[in-house]
C-alpha cells in the first residue's frame, strides 16, 4: 500500500509513519507535505498514491481548499480535532476520519475498511462531498480552535498527551513542564507563552509567570497576604501557585464563571 502524508506537524507525521510501519512493513509512505500549495503542486503530476492521510489544519490553509484546485481521485481519510458535530458531517459525507491523538487500532481499521472499498470500487471526494465540507469549515471559520494533544517525547518514542488530562503546565529549571492527572511529569519544548495561546481560555488560566493551570485540577483557593491568592491543585504541585492581587479578581471571575 502506498500513502501519501499530508501534515504541517513534524511530530504528528511521524507518529503517522511509526504506527503505519508497525501495522504493516510492507506500506510505503510516498512522501509528506505540509502545505496546501505543496500538496497541489504533488497531486498535479503523476503519482502511485492509493491512499491520502490529510491533516484538516495546514500551515498555509485549510486543506479542503487542496480539492478546489486539483483532483484527488483516491481515497483520503481526515485526521481531524474537530468536535462531534463536524465527525457527523463527515459521515454523513461518507468521508472516513480520524480523531486526533491516532490510535493504533482506529487506524488499523480505518485501513481494512480502505482495502474493502478498493475492492468494490476506488473511489475519490465527489464535488457534493467537498461543498458539503467547506460548509462546515467556513461556517465555522470564526471559532478559533485549540490545541487539544501535545506530542511529547517519553524515551524513544512519541507520546500523545491529551490537553484535558494535563493539570496545569509550570517552568521547571528554565524549562516547560506538564503534569498530568496521573502525576506524571512531562517536559515540552514549547515556550509557556506559546502554549497558553494554543488553549482554551474558558478551561485554563495563566495564574502566574510560571504556571497553567487547568480548571479541574484546582481543590481551592487560600487567601494570601496583600490580597494574593494560592491555588491548590491535585496532583500537588512542588512549587507554590501564587495569583497576584492584580490578577486576583480576574481569577475569581473565571473560577465562578
Amino acid at each position: 500500500m502506498k500513502i501519501v502524508i499530508v501534515e504541517d506537524e513534524l511530530a504528528a507525521s511521524d507518529h503517522l509513519v511509526y504506527l503505519l510501519n508497525h501495522i504493516n512493513t510492507e506500506i510505503e509512505v510516498l512522501a509528506i507535505i505540509d502545505t496546501v500549495k505543496a500538496a497541489v503542486a504533488y497531486f498535479s503530476t503523476p503519482h502511485d498514491a492509493e491512499l491520502v492521510l490529510m491533516d484538516i489544519h495546514l500551515a498555509d490553509g485549510i486543506s479542503f481548499e487542496i480539492f478546489e484546485q486539483v483532483k484527488i481521485d483516491i481515497p483520503v481519510i481526515f485526521t481531524t480535532a474537530y468536535d462531534q458535530y463536524a465527525l457527523k458531517a463527515f459521515k454523513v459525507n461518507s468521508i472516513d476520519y480520524l480523531l486526533k491523538p491516532i490510535d493504533e487500532e482506529e487506524l488499523t481499521d480505518a485501513l481494512t475498511q480502505f482495502n474493502v472499498q478498493v475492492k468494490e470500487k476506488e473511489q475519490g471526494i465527489d464535488d457534493d462531498q467537498l461543498k458539503g465540507l467547506l460548509g462546515l469549515i467556513k461556517g465555522d471559520a470564526d471559532k478559533k480552535s485549540y490545541k487539544n494533544t501535545f506530542l511529547v517525547s517519553q524515551r524513544d518514542q512519541l507520546i500523545p498527551l491529551k490537553t484535558n488530562d494535563i493539570s496545569y503546565f509550570m517552568i521547571d529549571l528554565g524549562s516547560v513542564k506538564a503534569v498530568s492527572k496521573d502525576n506524571q511529569t512531562y517536559s515540552l519544548e514549547d515556550k509557556l507563552e506559546d502554549i497558553e495561546e494554543s488553549l482554551d481560555p474558558t478551561l485554563f488560566y495563566r495564574a502566574n509567570r510560571q504556571c497553567i493551570v487547568n480548571r479541574e485540577a484546582i481543590v481551592n483557593l487560600k487567601y494570601y497576604f496583600n490580597g494574593k491568592l494560592i491555588i491548590s491543585v491535585n496532583p500537588v504541585s512542588k512549587e507554590r501557585i501564587v495569583v497576584s492581587k492584580a490578577k486576583a479578581s480576574d481569577f475569581k471571575n473565571w473560577m465562578g464563571s
